[in-house]
């Protein structure tokens, strides 16, 4: 049951919110998590785990129907959608289940309702007119984010965003994939595989856009091994809803699929949360402006996660929870380096990433030296069969200062983990080269990797 007053309530308990809330809890502060929906967020219950449940399913696939090449016979797999299904919904209850759990365990109190901060930085529950107020200290807005539609398109039917794509209850003959970025290229990649006849559609010249632009066309050639129609440099436009399907046109020719799914970005859930009465500023993004503390212009109320400037990633939402929070009790903290922040996608072949791109890096004025290895050239891509895969190290050649990683191919988004602890230990490609490690491992593709930027390449 909700109090009259708190130290600090945390709006929202996606991966920022209930992180923040239980370090909180920790640090003394009688804590609370306001929720509107489900605990844990639509992370937990709609978006990152139900995607890696699905996905996961489809690497498995995938591996018995190349168990031939390793000397085990099998049938053709039939995918069970049905069964598929249910094992992400026991997924995410586990997890949420889990959440709900720490929470009680750190003595969190869980209120269930629509919040709003107030002029005077304290929560209300429920309407503006008929809601509740409770006292707070310290708030955290945590409310993470919502999808956004194509120009001139809505969702509804089956024009629908990546929740309701991961969830989709039958497995459809026909996808159309709008946005190859992280989010859309999982779920061509995960439905591909299953079955589906899947079309990807970006904007830009190339998939995954923002990584570098190595990976992207290993990506795209990865995408299309896997039967995905890849179309980059169009558009999808005159979207038409129908009872079974959705037509649209690309570069004026008239294209149909049985769901449309727009993946081409999000935005910040502000709605009802009080910013405008509160007087909380902006940023010219339209995010909420906050310091290296994570502090709004309202003084006692924080702002994390994808309602703030940065990757609109997870955990870099649960990072800040925790660094807002040690604010709040007085701890001295340090700001995240966005541009360091590990980037993950689950897509088949795993791409991972950090730092800045080849090309940033010039654009920056760096002295930039490259260091490649392809997976094939160390013992762990052949054992494991992935020879395609590659580790790209971008480095500043005057000072062996490490810029980027990036990665693409099995266990991707484990290996970038290794370069982002360097990164953060002030370490360079030249330590990474040095560094003992073990063999046969996909490691070494790192090791080499920096080893060829440090001029001294062994295997390769």
């Amino acid at each position: 049951m909700a109090e009259s007053s708190y130290d600090c309530i945390v709006i929202g308990s996606g991966p920022g919110g209930y992180v923040a809330a239980i370090r909180a809890a920790q640090l003394g502060m009688k804590t609370a998590v306001v929720e509107a929906d489900l605990v844990g967020g639509r992370c937990l219950n709609y978006a990152c785990i139900p995607a890696k449940a699905v996905l996961r399913v489809a690497d498995v696939l995938g591996e018995i129907r190349e168990a031939d090449a390793y000397g085990i016979s099998v049938g053709e797999p039939v995918v069970d959608f049905e069964a598929v299904s249910a094992r992400r919904k026991k997924v995410v209850k586990t997890l949420t289940g889990g959440v709900a759990g720490l929470l009680k365990k750190n003595a969190v109190d869980v209120i269930e309702g629509h919040a709003s901060v107030t002029d005077d930085a304290n929560v209300k529950v429920g309407g503006n007119f008929d809601g509740t107020e409770i006292e707070a200290k310290f708030v955290i807005l945590a409310t993470g984010s919502v999808k956004k539609a194509l120009p001139d398109t809505q969702f509804g039917g089956r024009v629908i965003g990546t929740e309701e794509a991961w969830a989709l209850e039958a497995l459809p003959a026909t996808l159309a994939v709008v946005g190859a970025g992280a989010s859309g290229t999982e779920i061509a990649s995960a439905y591909a595989r299953l079955g589906s006849e899947v079309t990807l559609y970006e904007g830009l010249d190339r998939v995954l856009p923002t990584e570098d632009a190595d990976i992207s066309k290993i990506a795209e050639r990865g995408f299309k091994k896997q039967g995905i129609t890849v179309r980059t440099g169009v558009f999808v436009q005159d979207v038409q809803i129908g009872a079974d399907g959705v037509t649209f046109t690309v570069a004026g020719e008239p294209q149909s699929a049985e769901w449309l799914v727009i993946a081409t970005g999000r935005g910040a859930d502000v709605e009802g949360l009080g910013l405008e009465d509160a007087a909380i500023k902006l940023d010219s993004q339209g995010l909420i402006a906050v310091d290296g503390a994570l502090r709004t212009s309202l003084t006692g109320v924080y702002a994390i996660g994808d309602l703030v400037a940065g990757p609109a990633l997870a955990h870099k939402a649960s990072d800040e929870g925790i660094i807002a929070a040690e604010d709040a009790a007085g701890l001295e903290t340090h700001p995240l380096e966005h541009v360091d922040i590990p980037r993950a996608t689950f897509c088949y072949p795993n791409v991972a990433s950090f730092g800045l791109t080849e090309q940033q890096a010039r654009d920056a004025g760096h002295d930039v030296v490259v260091g490649k290895l392809g997976f094939g050239a160390v013992g762990a891509g052949t054992v494991y069969g992935d020879r395609s895969g590659l580790v790209k190290i971008v480095g500043d050649r005057t000072y062996g200062e490490l810029l980027g990683g990036h990665i693409i191919g099995t266990k991707a988004t484990e290996l970038i983990q290794e370069l982002v602890n360097v990164r953060a230990l002030e370490g360079g490609y030249g330590e990474v080269a040095r560094m003992v490690h073990g063999h046969p491992t996909l490691s070494e593709a790192v090791m080499e990797a920096a080893r060829d930027a440090d001029g001294w390449l062994i295997h390769g």
